[in-house]
């Protein structure tokens, strides 16, 4: 299954639009623009197995790009549209990208990459170019539209924490050279998830993401059509669902939240009838939450559990849900183990991490150890995370990954901010963690030891916040900060960070609900 095959059978079928500009591609349009994104990359000298970087948002060229690297063996990284430069060349240079896409929309960050990433040989910018960009629309015109002639599987590369604070690229190789070869997640889109030729998706997330990039490029080898949303608005989704008769859609808790808080004539405005299944994952979903979904969209959402490294994955449909609240599901890939602190299983219904054996193998990029720590001695993986499983085989997770924080479905990991604010001159220790939050499931808090606790105050806590701003995506920032005379420090070194977690949790039996 691949596009190309679409393209001769109907090339006038929209592949996928974009629901705010309207703009439309064929099939047979993104069979000709990923053929000359493929013939660019092995004009300017790309093989199989190069890698690529794209900086973009929700962008009508995003997916063309993304399927020319795949049908030329490339590894490509998508690169979120929010990062600093110093963020965004660090992936960069550590991907060893030998080609960048951007767009006009992102030049301000975007024109200060090429001196701080000698190693990139194409600048490519879409739209009005910056100091260092080629234009894109000109390099890829220039091209053939024929099939290159030594196609094979490129992937994907996405980045997750690494141990440093600075994040890691997640690897997972192709497991077979030809570009339309199966694979356990469109299997698994077929089998579980209803999709074929005649799936509407609703995409509402930035495509950099995992999820949204994987499951749009699924429904496009099935030959369905993507409606992507260039922002997330929680009226203008049910919109979306009515105006195109979606399917399908993929969603996280968040956007539940703010659907939930519309008013009620607004929510029965519209018919969601066509609606067949609603996935949601990328953070928990509180109990009551998902109960209320439920009840209004009726049995249609599908819940799973998994990470960017795709070594396993439970899943869960409404009426098992409702009979095991609070579950993320059964293992569809892979096979639960739940392991003590020294690798061995524990009994079931025991808490313990949660462990994928038989899954499917990954690394993370330049960093040895971390891949390392992902592994017990059995070889089984892990992403982190602390939960039981029942009788049945359902999982529920009751912690998660040490230090991480999932804000609106979005992964953040402290570690960077805790490295920055800690350089402060008014800053002696710092300590960067998640607490409740209604909306967003978790925001970003930091408990600050000040140089002078004479200082500690709200002036100081903006200036710090202003700080912090000016050198992170500010999703990474600290929304508040707290002060303390001293943080809980053993001897060591070591911050019990649980200590100042546990102040905002009390209350709550899980980290999670």
């Amino acid at each position: 299954m691949h596009p190309y095959i679409h393209a001769a059978s109907t090339p006038d079928k929209i592949a996928y639009r974009m629901s705010a500009s309207g703009e439309s591609v064929t099939y047979a349009q993104l069979e000709e623009r990923s053929n000359r994104f493929a013939q660019l990359l092995r004009a300017r000298g790309l093989k199989a197995g190069d890698h690529i970087a794209m900086m973009l948002e929700n962008h009508p060229r995003f997916f063309e790009i993304a399927w020319g690297a795949q049908r030329a063996g490339i590894i490509y990284t998508a690169i979120s549209s929010r990062l600093t430069a110093d963020e965004a060349s660090y992936i960069v240079n550590d991907c060893a990208a030998r080609l960048v896409v951007s767009s006009q929309s992102l030049a301000p960050v975007a024109a200060l990459l090429p001196p701080a990433c000698p190693e990139v040989e194409t600048w490519l910018m879409i739209g009005d170019t910056a100091a260092g960009w080629q234009s894109y629309a000109a390099a890829v015109a220039a091209q053939p539209a024929d099939r290159i002639a030594d196609e094979t599987a490129g992937a994907d590369m996405l980045y997750s924490s690494g141990t440093t604070g600075r994040p890691k690229g997640v690897f997972v190789p192709p497991e077979f050279p030809e570009i339309d070869s199966n694979s356990p997640l469109l299997a698994l889109a077929g089998r579980i998830y209803q999709m074929d030729g005649d799936t509407v998706y609703l995409s509402p997330a930035p495509l950099y993401h995992a999820a949204p990039l994987r499951f749009n490029m699924t429904v496009m080898r099935f030959g369905g059509t993507c409606v992507v949303m260039e922002h997330f608005d929680a009226e203008d989704f049910l919109r979306q669902i009515q105006a195109h008769r979606i399917t399908h859609t993929q969603l996280v808790p968040t956007m539940f939240v703010r659907m939930l808080k519309l008013p009620d004539e607004v929510r029965r405005a519209y018919d969601l009838s066509t609606l067949k299944i609603a996935i949601h994952a990328a953070a928990p979903c509180p109990v009551p939450v998902k109960e209320q979904m439920i009840a209004w969209w009726g049995p249609v959402l599908m819940e799973y559990y998994a990470g960017t490294e795709g070594n396993g994955m439970t899943m869960v449909g409404s009426a098992d849900w409702l009979t095991h609240k609070g579950t993320v599901g059964r293992a569809v890939v892979g096979e639960l183990k739940i392991c003590d602190d020294q690798g061995d299983e524990v009994p079931t219904g025991e808490e313990g991490t949660v462990y994928f054996a038989n899954g499917k193998p990954f690394e993370y990029h330049n960093d040895s150890a971390k891949t390392d720590q992902s592994r017990n001695r059995q070889g089984w993986t892990t992403l982190g995370d602390v939960g039981r499983v029942d009788a049945e085989g359902f999982l529920y997770l009751t912690d998660r990954k040490a230090y991480m924080i999932i804000s609106g479905g979005v992964n953040i990991y402290p570690q960077e901010a805790e490295n920055l604010l800690v350089t402060h001159p008014k800053v002696v220790d710092v300590a960067v963690f998640g607490v409740p939050d209604e909306e967003f499931g978790e925001q970003v808090k930091a408990v600050v030891q000040p140089r002078d606790m004479a200082d500690a105050g709200p002036e100081l806590e903006a200036e710090l916040i202003a700080w912090c701003r000016e050198r992170l995506a500010h999703i990474k920032c600290p929304r508040s900060i707290d002060f303390d005379a001293e943080l809980p420090r053993h001897p060591t070194g070591k911050l019990y960070k649980r200590l100042l977690r546990d102040r905002y949790w009390q209350g709550r039996s899980t980290r999670i609900n």
